[in-house]
């Protein structure tokens, strides 16, 4: 049996256990809210959408499923904007419950898609080019043309809105970091959305067949990630930084609790910890393997 074929053999076994874990919410509903100014949440309960808005026309960050697009719609109006608005669609990564509804995001609001250039074959062949995931076809989706690529540093503006996009790859090949300065209650704060640190069951990051160099990739993405300036922390999925646990505290008033530098900094730690546990096992396990029959 070759090295690709036990690879994809134990990625297919662990999606069933990725899946049943990682789906807890991505279907339900969450109340929209606001994060600062005109800076706003439009997810669900377990992927995260952000929406900023200008008199210009609004930015919106992940289509998720494509199931979640009409929870994305009623969210923004919900809030009073209109959806149809929305000029500039950008994503964090390039999986399925991220970006998955581009196509159907597009068709409805004319946005341009606008994704970095690592991920752009991914989202243009629906998956089906993932490095991890392109032969599981329940991770498919619609392929979506991309308007602009986007490469590392570049700037995402419109109106008085600017993005910058930081390439933090490993989770994805094109994988990106979004960092904005976002002013509440008069203030100016440095805010950082985190595409993803995350090795997923199943990521092989030893002799990877398809991806060589996902484990220097994960070690650029925490150089960059810790020399990030960030005062409001966000990413991907509201778990990333503690979102439920937050939202009542923003409610009741006073500080506002997405103002967590130390829970940034430790979040990413903890990532990196994990990630160099994982690529430590995993060199080891690859010394101990017999060589391959040739």
């Amino acid at each position: 049996m070759s090295t690709l074929t036990r690879w994809f053999i134990c990625l297919v076994a662990s999606l069933s256990g990725l899946f049943a874990q990682g789906d807890s919410g991505w279907m339900e509903p969450y109340p929209a809210f606001r994060i600062a100014d005109n800076f706003y949440y439009v997810g669900t309960r377990g992927l995260a959408n952000y929406l900023i808005t200008t008199p210009q026309g609004h930015i919106l960050i992940n289509s998720d499923l494509e199931a979640n697009v009409p929870m994305i719609q009623k969210s923004v109006e919900q809030l009073g904007f209109k959806f149809t608005d929305v000029k500039i669609l950008l994503i964090s990564h390039a999986h399925w419950d991220h970006n998955a509804g581009s196509a159907a995001i597009k068709q409805l609001t004319s946005a341009s898609y606008q994704v970095m250039d690592a991920d752009v074959g991914v989202v243009e062949s629906g998956g089906r080019s993932d490095p991890n995931y392109g032969h599981v076809p329940s991770t498919h989706y619609p392929a979506t043309k991309v308007d602009r690529v986007l490469h590392d540093g570049d700037t995402v503006k419109l109106g008085e809105a600017v993005l910058t996009a930081r390439l933090t790859p490993g989770h994805t090949p094109g994988c990106t970091t979004w960092t904005l300065r976002v002013t509440d209650a008069g203030q100016t704060y440095d805010a950082v959305i985190i595409g993803s640190p995350n090795v997923n069951d199943g990521y092989k990051l030893v002799n990877h067949p398809r991806y060589p160099n996902i484990a220097s990739d994960y070690a650029k993405t925490f150089r960059v990630l810790k020399s990030l300036p960030c005062d409001l922390f966000l990413g991907a999925h509201g778990a990333y930084f503690g979102m439920e646990e937050k939202v009542p505290r923003l409610k009741a008033g006073g500080p506002n609790p997405f103002l967590d530098r130390e829970g940034y900094q430790r979040y990413v730690a903890e990532k990196e910890e994990a990630f160099r546990t994982n690529l430590a096992r995993q060199e080891a396990d690859a010394r101990r393997a017999p060589p391959t029959a040739k």
